[in-house]
């Protein structure tokens, strides 16, 4: 039985015992309190127990949950560090991306104006080439027009 409830009946039964005359007292069954006395006592035991399960489950309830949020904060600092370590590596890609098309332009320009240089060079020879070999058509077609004109004459 709850001790609330035997408090309750402790209290009627006071409350309804009757007055002796001329005096404030009243007269209660001895008997019937010290049933609800015993009561009391075989039932407050029960109740501490109950309570101190509660608490334990209470307790035990507030170590898990205290695990868990360690948990999941031990994740999210290991996910962050994770994501802040793959953040460091993008950004190390993009920096090593960014010189490789720097070095690739550079090697580009020396590659193209090493190629005009040889161009250059090789169109100059030709034109040499050219004049040497036009100078030799002129003078053949003039000496073949000084024959020309001492077979004329």
């Amino acid at each position: 039985m709850d001790v609330l409830v035997l408090i309750d009946k402790l209290d009627d039964l006071i409350h309804n015992a009757r007055t002796v005359p001329l005096t404030d007292s009243v007269m209660i069954d001895r008997e019937e309190i010290y049933d609800i006395l015993d009561q009391m006592r075989s039932t407050i035991p029960e109740e501490i127990k109950q309570a101190r399960w509660i608490v334990k489950e209470r307790q035990e309830m507030l170590a898990e949950a205290k695990a868990e949020a360690e948990r999941l904060l031990a994740e999210a600092n290991e996910k962050a560090t994770r994501l802040a370590s793959e953040e460091d590596i993008v950004r190390l890609a993009e920096k090593q991306a960014k010189e490789v098309i720097e070095e690739s332009r550079e090697r580009e320009r020396e590659i193209r104006l090493g190629a005009e240089d040889y161009a250059d060079e090789v169109l100059g020879n030709l034109e040499v080439n050219l004049e040497k070999f036009l100078a030799a058509v002129r003078r053949g077609r003039e000496r073949l027009q000084g024959r020309d004109a001492d077979l004329q004459a």
